[in-house]
């Protein structure tokens, strides 16, 4: 099987890898020839032409940043593909754009699977990623045994944008979880409790999920470098908010949430973790950070 994979970030690259171990022969491209040139030193092959790549591949799997670039992309694999070619794409994504790059796929009989990822580069990286799946259902049985590469759990959600959609809720609740850190962490260290003796405690209370947990030995440290920053959680914060207007849903407590990233960006925080609204509610309360 040849594949071709479009996008090889922090994310894309260690998916990439791990589809290798399927005996596929994989190709791929981006649009930053620095990460094409790590992809290289990772025993990938780099496709000079990605129309000439497509047109060779029996599937498509893509990792991309916004929707300007999955709708590149689609264009690309309609015009390119051949038909009954699979498109897996694993971007984080309005259901609009994801919608449109749907029908383009299906109107150059291509046929495609969204299947958003949850966890982070270093969840990538151990093959430990959850997969939400959305599309054809028989398409999906297809690539089912390539996206059991990328880790234990895999969730088929429906036929059109569902998995996109689960993907916000997802990160609708990590973004809150962060927030009510923020809030609840404050309160502590003002109030005089120390900062390692908040962590320790959470990690054995019923609060301890598994994203919790997952920060605690970081956060405990003050450090903030970042697995996803603020910058990049701002950008699905409002694809949460946008995808709330369209069925009409009050979120007023992610609205605030989405101001907090603003202060924590407003600080130099953009490109730290996301866990740097901690910070921002912090300086609100007039502690040093």
């Amino acid at each position: 099987m040849q594949l071709h994979c479009i996008g090889v970030g922090k994310m894309g690259l260690p998916m990439a890898l791990h589809l290798r171990h399927s005996g596929a022969t994989i190709s791929v491209s981006d649009f930053d020839a620095a990460r094409c040139a790590l992809a290289a030193e990772q025993g990938l092959i780099v496709a000079p032409d990605t129309a000439q790549a497509l047109q060779r591949a029996d599937g498509v799997f893509s990792s991309l940043p916004h929707d300007a670039a999955l709708l590149k992309v689609a264009e690309q694999v309609a015009a390119h593909a051949k038909p009954g070619t699979f498109w897996v794409d694993t971007s984080t994504v309005s259901l609009g754009a994801s919608a449109q790059a749907a029908q383009l796929c299906a109107d150059a009989g291509i046929e495609h699977v969204r299947t958003t990822v949850s966890g982070n580069n270093k969840m990538a990286e151990a093959a430990q990623l959850t997969v939400l799946a959305s599309g054809p259902r028989a398409t999906y049985d297809r690539v089912l045994p390539l996206l059991q590469r990328w880790g234990p759990n895999q969730f088929y959600l429906g036929d059109a944008e569902q998995a996109r959609l689960m993907k916000l809720v997802i990160n609708l609740m990590i973004a809150q979880t962060s927030a009510m850190l923020g809030e609840a962490l404050t309160l502590g260290r003002k109030g005089g409790l120390e900062w390692h003796d908040m962590w320790r405690v959470m990690g054995a209370s019923a609060v301890a999920s598994p994203i919790v947990k997952a920060k605690s030995a970081q956060l405990s440290e003050r450090d903030f470098s970042a697995t996803f920053t603020v910058n990049q959680m701002i950008k699905d914060l409002d694809l949460i908010l946008g995808a709330a207007s369209s069925h009409q849903v009050p979120l007023p407590q992610t609205a605030l949430t989405r101001q907090l990233m603003d202060a924590a960006r407003a600080h130099g925080d953009a490109q730290a973790d996301y866990a740097a609204i901690i910070k921002a509610v912090e300086r609100s309360a007039g502690l040093p950070t």
